[in-house]
């Protein structure tokens, strides 16, 4: 005998298996919203934070003695892997792109593609990414270290506030230096190009240089600098914040660290395609 239409003919599920199956889908639930709690209260303690940092930057008391102690700290002695992450990124650039352009007689435009690609994009996320994976870091270890050995809550004692005293140097350090740092990447990039393009290329430097010059704008200058001011913000602000949230002992200190690395790049990765776009728009 055929079953009733619009009823399985089939085993039909116990009770007992739809109420497991029903925990299971609660305990799923469950679980995703901690997690979407978790990362809404992370986003607005920056959030508050990044705030009171923008409020502390133009309001007495200064401290103007960390600030540059941060800007030695922070530009001077990330130099070194900008520089030469930025001189062989140009050197390998203009080596593939003048093959990639031989077969359509487009040697001469080695210069410009590089140059482009430098002061665009090349240039300031590498510089972004170097300095998120050194500076980041950096200051999460040493807030975290800080916090971990009471020192932020002996500064609190004292009346001193934090967002002051550790948060605010560093945040103007990073976000004023990584422009600097991003320029010299870029002039260090088109001359590692321009060594290829002689020694490789069989190019002359008037050449190479009379390219970029003939063809670049300073838009192009401009729009690759704009970012960097974001991106220096960005990562002082999410180092200082996991440093600020650190819990436990040396082991939090180096999840921290972790977490501060891998959050600003992709930060900057995300930040730099609307910032793109905003730019081309304007």
């Amino acid at each position: 005998m055929s079953a009733p239409q619009g009823q399985f003919s089939g085993p039909q599920p116990s009770a007992t298996a739809i109420f497991y199956r029903n925990i299971r889908w609660l305990r799923f639930v469950d679980r995703f919203g901690k997690k979407g709690q978790a990362a809404m209260e992370y986003l607005g303690g920056m959030a508050e934070m990044a705030g009171q940092t923008i409020r502390a930057c133009f309001t007495r008391p200064f401290y103007s003695g960390e600030v540059l102690s941060q800007l030695d700290e922070i530009g001077v002695k990330s130099v070194s892997i900008t520089g030469i992450t930025a001189f062989s990124t140009g050197m390998v650039l203009a080596l593939q792109t003048a093959y990639a352009l031989a077969a359509f007689g487009g040697k001469m435009f080695v210069g410009r593609v590089v140059a482009l690609s430098l002061l665009r994009e090349l240039g300031p996320v590498l510089t972004a990414l170097m300095v998120g994976g050194r500076v980041g870091s950096g200051i999460t270890a040493e807030i975290g270290s800080m916090v971990v050995t009471e020192q932020v809550d002996a500064l609190r004692t004292m009346a001193v506030s934090p967002i002051r005293r550790l948060v605010a140097p560093r945040v103007l350090a990073t976000t004023f230096m990584l422009p600097v740092l991003t320029a010299l990447a870029d002039m260090l990039g088109i001359l590692g190009g321009l060594l290829i393009a002689v020694v490789e290329l069989n190019m002359t430097a008037q050449d190479y240089l009379g390219s970029i010059w003939n063809q670049l704008a300073i838009s192009d200058i401009m729009s690759g600098l704009s970012k960097t001011f974001f991106f220096g913000f960005e990562i002082a602000v999410i180092g200082c914040w996991n440093g600020l949230k650190v819990e436990g002992g040396a082991s939090a200190v180096g999840v921290a660290t972790t977490r501060t690395v891998v959050l600003a790049s992709i930060c900057v990765l995300i930040s730099d395609f609307f910032l793109t776009k905003l730019f081309l728009a304007l």
